[in-house]
Order: structure tokens, then sequence, then C-alpha cells
């Protein structure tokens, strides 16, 4: 799989530059928000640039999502990225791949747990993305697995999208031959999903910033 790092998208500066001049708004996820099998201009993180700069917002997207990684190998770089991006706000989108390798349910609400800690320690939001899994192991372990996302929404009260595909992945016109990821045509779909929560987080922008659609 292809496996992207710290991706900034190529219209906007160096990543140094912009986390100076405008508050961040950090991506940590898998192959969903990296653009799998799609050009990246046609991404969901892209089209979140373009949104933003459209209605008049001065965030930066850092996509920092790579294809296949897990809660724990996001457990494991988040501090460098924070770190290094200072970020305002956090979309957290992982656990997928956990739940397709069957990986231990404890261990990933615990790895999604310590990446919201440290992302309140540093001072960030976090906008938490949850996704629904095929019943390969059996409707007791997919029960459960949804179950980590609201329940980590509730204990440390935050913003949370249930399902980031809804709307989208029982359509087959909507998704890849695998079944599992997006087309480019669906990617404005999956934005309208994460743009309806994380309104909810962002403060309104300055009306004479505001540009028209």
């Amino acid at each position: 799989m292809k496996i992207l790092w710290l991706l900034l998208f190529a219209f906007l500066p160096a990543l140094d530059t912009v986390a100076a001049r405008a508050p961040v708004i950090l991506i940590v996820g898998d192959s969903l928000s990296a653009g799998y099998g799609i050009d990246l201009r046609d991404a969901w993180p892209t089209l979140l640039q373009q949104r933003l700069r459209k209605q008049g917002y001065p965030h930066a997207v850092v996509n920092a999502s790579i294809s296949g990684d897990t809660s724990a190998g996001g457990r494991a770089r988040l501090p460098d990225a924070l770190k290094r991006q200072r970020p305002e706000l956090v979309i957290l989108e992982l656990g997928a791949n956990d739940g397709l390798r069957g990986l231990s349910l404890g261990a990933t609400r615990a790895n999604l747990e310590a990446m919201i800690q440290a992302v309140h320690a540093a001072g960030a939001r976090v906008l938490l993305v949850g996704i629904h899994l095929p019943p390969n192991y059996g409707p007791e372990y997919t029960k459960k697995f949804h179950a980590i996302y609201h329940d980590l929404a509730r204990i440390h009260n935050l913003a949370l999208l249930p399902f980031l595909l809804d709307g989208v992945a029982l359509n087959p016109a909507l998704m890849q031959g695998d079944g599992l990821h997006p087309r480019a045509v669906a990617q404005p779909r999956v934005l309208d999903n994460v743009w309806s929560k994380l309104l909810t987080l962002l403060k309104p922008p300055q009306p004479a910033a505001a540009h028209a659609e």
C-alpha cells in the first residue's frame, strides 16, 4: 500500500511557514484520509483546505495520514506531529485497520484514548472519526468496536463523527473495487460528513475575510 508521511498539499507553503502564520488542522488517519487509490487533489483533506479558504477560515490543513496505519502506529508518531505542527485541532481517524485485522479491542481503545489525551495535553481539540466494520469477526466484535468511539467521545467530551463513510460505503458506484475505499467521486460526500462536525469546533470566520463560493 502507498505510504504517505506527513503530507502537506502542494499548493501550500512549507510546513513551518504555514504553522507560524495560520492555525493548523492536523489530520491523523489511515488510507481513508490518505487518498488511497485516487489523485491526492481529489481526496477529502484537499477539498477541506479548499472549502476552508473559500469560506474565509484561516486554517492550514496538514494531512499526516498513512495508508495501512493502525491505532498503535498513530500513537507512536503523534507526539512528533504535535510538536512539529502545534495544531489547534486534530481530526483523529484511526482504528479501521485494527478492526479489519481483528486486533485487540482493548488495545485499540487504549491507543485512541492515549492519542486523545496527548492532543489535549498539547492544548488542541479533537474531532474523533469512527468507522463501521464489515461483519467478518461476528456481531459482538463489531458492536464493541463501534462502541469504542462513542464511549471515548462521551468520556472526553469530544465532537464525534460516528461513520466517516456514511452515505458512501454501501453504494458500489462510490466505492473502489476493493469495497473498502471511496472513489474520487465520493470525496465531496465524505468531506460533507466531516464538515458537519468540524463546524462545531471552528469559530465563524470574519465576514470581511469570507470568499464567495
